[in-house]
């Protein structure tokens, strides 16, 4: 995988109420390419976006990529860099020693990270990165087309 080209994938989620009526969106590079892509739920949280712009982007993807996936979710990139092979471990109990949320959600994330080389990188939100910004704007529009 070391010859695929570079996919860059800025992700975000949004919720207004948590939960409440959320929606995710990401932005994709690729070369010269752009894709904005968002979506929404009526009634969701805040994760449960945030997990869904990682997946819905990395879905998108034809071939196994070598992927920069930024998003501004300490909880996505730490899931899924550090915690999740505890919670794997222990079968899906967290250092809480309770039932690991969104379980259904992270099995599809490492699903469909799974054929492709990700390198996570985290961004403050809100704080004027441009590509998180486009993202943002994405996950709102997302709520905001659920009518």
């Amino acid at each position: 995988m070391t010859d695929s080209p570079l996919v860059h994938i800025f992700t975000d989620g949004a919720c207004r109420g948590n939960p409440g009526p959320g929606g995710w969106g990401a932005l994709l590079r690729f070369e010269e390419a752009e894709k904005r892509l968002c979506g929404g739920e009526p009634a969701t949280t805040n994760n449960r976006m945030e997990l869904t712009a990682a997946i819905q982007a990395l879905k998108q993807l034809k071939q196994p990529s070598k992927v920069s996936l930024t998003t501004d979710s300490q909880y996505v990139r730490k899931g899924i860099t550090e915690w999740l092979a505890g919670w794997q471990r222990r079968g899906w109990i967290n250092s809480q020693k309770k039932p690991v949320k969104n379980k259904d959600l992270w099995l599809e994330l490492l699903a469909a990270s799974k054929p492709h080389d990700v390198e996570w990188h985290w961004v403050k939100g809100h704080s004027g990165h441009a590509e998180n910004e486009i993202a943002d704007q994405l996950a709102n529009q997302g709520i905001d087309n659920l009518g």
